[in-house]
């Protein structure tokens, strides 16, 4: 019997990785690089303005001019005007490039328009620089932005748009299937008798697995019949990177599933683990690749060995 380090280790080395990729940007939160990211250019790309108002010299206004004639007007996006006169000021947006010739920013609040003209409220103090985002403040461009193997956050999806990137190259989604067995086992919403139990494994495990980011695995249940076992799991493994089944696995008349997948050609890695709860836990590799992942049927046990070890495993397998 295994311990729970050694089982994680055998786990680890039997899983095989996941290949890569490609999918659009829309589609990558949730999923893990298979590629490093890096910027596509300096972030900002240029001295960018924080604050509507206007654009002048400090050198001007340090010299107690307060009046400045209106030159031009910049929006966020437009191509750079140029500030020429120590005597002129550009109106500017907040996003948009700092003008040459212009080295301050004083926000339209401080500021009265008249015919043409600003005027900078009495007494304002502004400093060189001020509401005026560095090029390359942020980072410089080909700065390592994110490594393979990083999940992708929401805030992640901006950075890859922020690096020009489109698509992305991503670990592929595990093709996973459930089976949950058991005579005793009927579905919630099915008339159910005294004697039974309602299927919970199954749609908790799915839960699990789609709340880490993996949302295609399909559920199914049989009763325990060994041939009927023997028909739905050699079709799971032909269509599946990871087999995850729930009970059958111990040591009763009615716990088939070690035999049916030996008799299958799965090639055990490990049949019980020295922990509690979740002792009878079964892991095997089949002949085609498909990891099989037997876990318990008390629920805690599987809902226990499905974070400990399923998990962790399509991570590393992820990347």
């Amino acid at each position: 019997m295994l311990s729970v380090s050694e089982a994680q280790r055998a786990i680890s080395k039997a899983i095989a990785a996941l290949p890569a990729e490609t999918v659009s940007l829309a589609s990558a939160a949730g999923r893990v690089l298979a590629q490093a990211v890096t910027a596509e250019r300096d972030q900002p790309p240029f001295d960018r303005v924080t604050m509507d108002g206007i654009a002048l010299r400090h050198a001007a206004l340090a010299s107690g001019r307060d009046t400045f004639a209106i030159a031009g007007t910049q929006f966020a996006g437009d191509a750079a005007l140029t500030l020429n006169a120590d005597d002129q000021c550009i109106e500017i947006m907040t996003g948009a490039m700092l003008p040459p010739g212009s080295d301050c920013i004083v926000p339209v609040e401080r500021t009265k328009h008249d015919d043409g003209k600003v005027v900078i409220e009495p007494g304002y103090h502004a400093e060189p620089g001020q509401f005026v985002h560095r090029q390359g403040s942020d980072h410089a461009g080909g700065h390592r932005l994110l490594e393979r193997g990083h999940k992708i956050s929401a805030l992640d999806v901006a950075l890859l748009a922020s690096a020009g990137l489109a698509t992305v190259s991503v670990a592929r989604q595990p093709v996973l299937q459930v089976l949950s067995t058991g005579n005793e086992l009927v579905a919630a919403g099915e008339p159910i008798a005294q004697h039974q139990v309602r299927l919970s494994n199954g749609p908790a495990l799915v839960a699990m697995l789609a709340a880490q980011g993996y949302s295609e695995s399909a559920h199914a249940h049989i009763a325990d019949d060994p041939g009927a076992m023997r028909e739905v799991i050699r079709k799971m493994l032909a269509d599946s990177d990871v087999l995850v089944l729930s009970g059958g696995v111990s040591m009763g008349k009615a716990d088939f599933v070690p035999r049916v997948l030996d008799e299958l050609g799965v090639k055990r890695v490990f049949h019980k683990i020295a922990q509690r709860p979740g002792k009878p836990m079964w892991f095997g590799v089949a002949p085609g690749g498909t990891a099989v992942f037997a876990l318990p049927g008390n629920p805690v046990s599987a809902l226990t060995c499905c974070r400990h070890y399923l998990l962790p495993a399509l991570l590393r397998a992820s990347g």
